[in-house]
């Protein structure tokens, strides 16, 4: 069934984000991330302590591609 669509307007629209109008049978917007984090990290809470002593995150990534996006527009 065709959709009616009136006025639209967009102020801005992220690098990962998908604008439509009308009908659609199927989205998939993708995008990649790689995070990395040392110890006491993402805690959330009310009056968290943490004591580290010589904390450090070690990163080596020789593979250099973990999730490949490309072709799949």
């Amino acid at each position: 069934m065709p959709a009616i669509v009136g006025a639209v307007k967009v102020n801005s629209i992220s690098s990962s984000s998908i604008f439509n109008i009308g009908d659609v049978y199927a989205i998939n917007p993708y995008t990649t991330a790689k995070t990395f984090a040392g110890g006491g990290s993402f805690n959330t809470g009310n009056g968290i302590k943490i004591q580290l002593h010589k904390s450090s995150s070690d990163v080596e990534d020789s593979d250099f591609i973990d999730q490949p996006i490309s072709g799949t527009a």
